[in-house]
């Protein structure tokens, strides 16, 4: 019984880094883990139910003969290669917990404005909602093309991603879910004053064409509110002309995307 307990428990332990990771994961004292693996001494009851939770097997599987033992844990690590999270969630977690609390007054719908990259001279309007689930943050895009005439077919694409407030500054990560095929970065100011109105930063993405060109402009993020009229806010959304009424002059001049002669750098404009 203890031959085959140490032979299953050496075969657990080699899905590890090491046998110290194990012991400190585990918070088990490392010369007595060694006893358990030279099988020179079993476990106590309680002892013995922290590493089988530990390691997601029963307490009579452990025991088992090691040839059959091992069989049942090759099946269940193939099946759990399939499933296992990806070495990137937990980067992702680490980033949401030093964003948590600090998104609580910026969630809500916004109208997202910039020069659109994949038709030059016009004014995209989007419509974003920020939302927030068991802490994390989460947000969608609904972008919607019409002509700045109004007529034509009428196309919408939908982004999703994740929110992150880090060092004083905003930073939204999405991805087009229809297609999957481009992925947006945008970095804002967060407000300095009392109440949330507009937002300033830079949105760095590709364009919606064939030749799918990298591009970096200024946008604004224009507060509605918690809650609004969906099909209301998207009719006000798609494409507009620079010179168009419907678009406020300072969101435009915060927008502009010519180069400042002072200037080395390409920076959002703050408001």
């Amino acid at each position: 019984m203890r031959e085959d307990f140490a032979s299953n428990l050496r075969l657990l332990c080699g899905y590890y880094r090491s046998i110290a990771e194990v012991c400190r994961l585990v918070k088990i004292n490392r010369s007595q883990f060694n006893k358990y693996l030279s099988g020179s001494t079993l476990p106590s009851k309680y002892i013995l139910r922290s590493l089988c939770d530990f390691f997601g097997v029963e307490e009579y599987e452990i025991f088992l003969p090691h040839a059959q033992f091992a069989q049942i844990i090759q099946v269940r690590s193939h099946k759990a290669s399939v499933e296992k999270p990806r070495v990137y969630v937990a980067h992702i977690d680490k980033l949401q917990q030093r964003s948590h609390g600090r998104f609580d007054e910026y969630l809500g719908y916004y109208y997202e404005i910039y020069y659109s990259m994949a038709f030059p001279g016009n004014i995209l309007r989007n419509l974003v909602q920020i939302t927030q689930q068991e802490g994390e943050v989460y947000y969608q895009r609904i972008e919607r093309l019409v002509a700045p005439d109004g007529r034509g077919r009428v196309f919408h694409s939908r982004y999703r991603g994740m929110g992150f407030f880090l060092s004083d500054r905003i930073f939204l990560s999405d991805y087009e879910s229809l297609t999957g095929n481009e992925l947006t970065q945008t970095i804002l100011y967060p407000t300095y004053k009392s109440r949330v109105s507009r937002l300033s930063g830079l949105r760095l993405g590709v364009a919606a064409s064939d030749r799918h060109e990298p591009a970096c402009v200024r946008v604004i993020y224009e507060y509605l509110g918690r809650r609004v009229d969906m099909r209301k806010a998207l009719r006000r959304c798609g494409l507009f002309g620079a010179d168009s009424p419907q678009i406020d002059a300072l969101v435009k001049d915060k927008i502009d995307n010519r180069p400042r002669s002072e200037e080395n750098l390409f920076l959002a404009m703050a408001l």
